[in-house]
């Protein structure tokens, strides 16, 4: 995992930082959809923070949407935290600007996306 630093003479609370922090790693890439964080109790150490700390953060980021808890298999950064909505969109548009070129009418695209999506 990227480092994360905590200062603890900024006015932001320790969980703040924490949660800005995975949030940014996550949006820029440095943290892919699926990755696995630390567990709290290692993270926690790691940052010389107590482990309520981190696990607010943890929580405050399931909250959002950013990170998923899956019990035993630990927390994971999901697709929206990663951006992988803004390349869905992306690959959306790439593939509406080549049927255009191509030539296919919108209903066919469609139904070929359609088709694509059932497999």
């Amino acid at each position: 995992m990227p480092d994360i630093h905590i200062d603890h003479d900024s006015p932001v609370p320790p969980y703040e930082q924490v949660r800005l922090r995975i949030a940014e790693l996550a949006a820029t890439g440095h943290l892919a959809a699926g990755a696995k964080l630390p567990p709290v109790r290692r993270l926690a150490t790691d940052l010389g923070l107590a482990a309520n700390t981190v696990a607010r953060a943890y929580r405050e980021l399931e909250h959002a949407g950013l990170v998923e808890t899956r019990g035993r298999l630990g927390t994971v950064i999901t697709a929206r935290a990663a951006g992988t909505s803004e390349q869905a969109r992306q690959a959306a548009q790439t593939y509406a600007d080549t049927t255009r070129r191509l030539g296919i009418p919108t209903d066919q695209a469609l139904d070929l996306i359609r088709a694509a999506l059932q497999n």
